[in-house]
């Protein structure tokens, strides 16, 4: 009542002070501001009356690192005999960790690296660790100076050469008089947009330095990624390999109840939920992330409903929220070049092809960059940004053998024809070719 009070006393003033018409359009605004006031006032009384179905949402973030790690010891045993050395202060190997996104490999690396500087701090060895995201860094200059700072450089945000962050970097790595283990996160992304050239000169500096020391692990979602590096940087790296593969859904589902009976309350999901849950996970992509973010957001949904716990039903409204959540914002931020290879698959797919080729989609591609007025790339660039949509989620593409015709890529999407066409049909460069069928396809009288 004290804010309607406030009201009638502010539409009174009002009506003193500017007039009956005046005096009505104040007083539909604040009537207005009251509802809405009112309407979040009810929204966060109800959340905090009714028994919370999370208990501690942290644990079921993408970024949490428990305690343990299930079905991952192998990796992580292979990584820290690879990392061993540096305890007793030498260089061991560089190590390149490839696979799909969501698998657990940021997860094993940031797991040994604890325990690896907790080891050398209780040896009193000097092995330091740092993780550069470079997807969220963007630039060489970014990633130098996240380097820089993690041996107690500090690197203005711009102004300076990436050569003067670089000789910076190195005379702090060497005050350390220790080991520094670098983790380049998601590198191929950096490679692809700013080519090698950092890379090479990080393989470089044990090279020029006697004091410090450095570790590189490199973490690719792009399994050819070595294909993109210069000759000279690869016979500088040194380096082992591990290879992630996709999580089993009954592997999903172990890694789901150790999550759940941290982050659930007694009683709040059922079995048959959570198998669910690592079923739809395990038939995309091995996907722990998606995995997990189904299993949250069905606790979200079930607790905005009022519900004493998580049902399948909750599991399959959260599957698409989040598909249709992903697919628009992986759509709006596509380039030029990567929405017509989109569009390509998508008119491939709505005419019920079996086999979606790579050499069907440039087709259709080539042809619709002429109906655009956009020059076409070449078909081996496209195969790149095919397999980059692939990274992403939006499409799944799978390289099968042909015989005596070579290799090519089997595509599909990896979302609903709707959704797709309701994407482009909202783009006004696009809408007006959703109703195209490819030349190659088109039935002759």
């Amino acid at each position: 009542m004290s804010n309607l009070w406030r009201i009638c006393q502010i539409l009174w003033i009002g009506r003193l002070l500017t007039g009956e018409s005046q005096s009505r359009r104040l007083v539909t605004q604040l009537w207005e501001a009251y509802r809405v006031q009112e309407g979040l006032s009810e929204i966060f009384d109800h959340f905090l009356g009714q028994p919370l179905i999370l208990t501690n949402r942290e644990v079921l973030r993408p970024d949490y690192v428990p305690e343990s790690l299930p079905h991952r010891d192998e990796q992580i045993r292979r990584l820290g005999w690879i990392l061993a050395p540096v305890l007793k202060g030498s260089r061991c190997s560089n190590v390149f960790i490839y696979g799909k996104p969501g698998i657990g490999k940021t997860a094993v690396v940031r797991y040994v690296l604890t325990h690896l500087v907790r080891k050398s701090h209780e040896l009193h060895s000097a092995v330091e660790a740092c993780h550069v995201n470079c997807r969220m860094a963007g630039t060489d200059y970014r990633v130098l100076s996240m380097l820089s700072e993690s041996v107690g450089v500090h690197i203005p945000f711009t102004g300076l050469s990436t050569n003067e962050v670089f000789d910076r970097f190195k005379a702090g790595l060497a005050s350390l008089h220790g080991v520094l283990v670098i983790v380049l996160d998601e590198l191929d992304v950096l490679v692809k947009q700013h080519g090698d050239d950092l890379l090479y000169e990080l393989t470089r500096v044990n090279e020029t330095s006697d004091i410090g020391r450095l570790v590189f692990i490199g973490v690719s979602n792009d399994l050819n990624f070595k294909e993109l590096l210069d000759p000279r940087v690869l016979s500088s790296l040194s380096e082992e390999e591990l290879v992630f593969r996709p999580y089993a859904a009954d592997e999903l589902h172990d890694i789901l109840w150790e999550r759940a009976a941290l982050s659930f309350s007694d009683g709040a999901l059922e079995e048959s939920a959570l198998r669910l849950c690592a079923a739809l996970a395990a038939a995309e992509h091995g996907d722990a992330r998606r995995a997990l973010d189904l299993l949250r957001v069905s606790a979200e949904l079930a607790e905005r409903e009022g519900a004493k716990g998580v049902t399948d039903a909750h599991v399959r409204q959260a599957q698409r929220k989040i598909e249709e959540n992903r697919v628009n914002e992986a759509l709006k931020t596509l380039p030029l070049h990567q929405r017509l290879v989109l569009y390509s698959i998508y008119h491939t797919s709505r005419l019920n092809m079996r086999d979606c080729l790579t050499g069907d989609i440039y087709e259709v591609y080539a042809d619709l960059c002429g109906k655009t007025g956009v020059e076409p790339l070449t078909q081996r660039r496209i195969s790149g940004l095919i397999s980059e949509l692939d990274v992403l989620g939006v499409v799944n593409a799978k390289l099968v053998s042909r015989g005596r015709h070579g290799r090519s890529k089997r595509v599909r999407l990896n979302m609903p024809l709707l959704a797709a066409q309701e994407h482009f049909n909202s783009d006004t460069r696009f809408s007006p070719l959703l109703s195209y069928v490819p030349r190659h396809l088109r039935k002759t009288p």
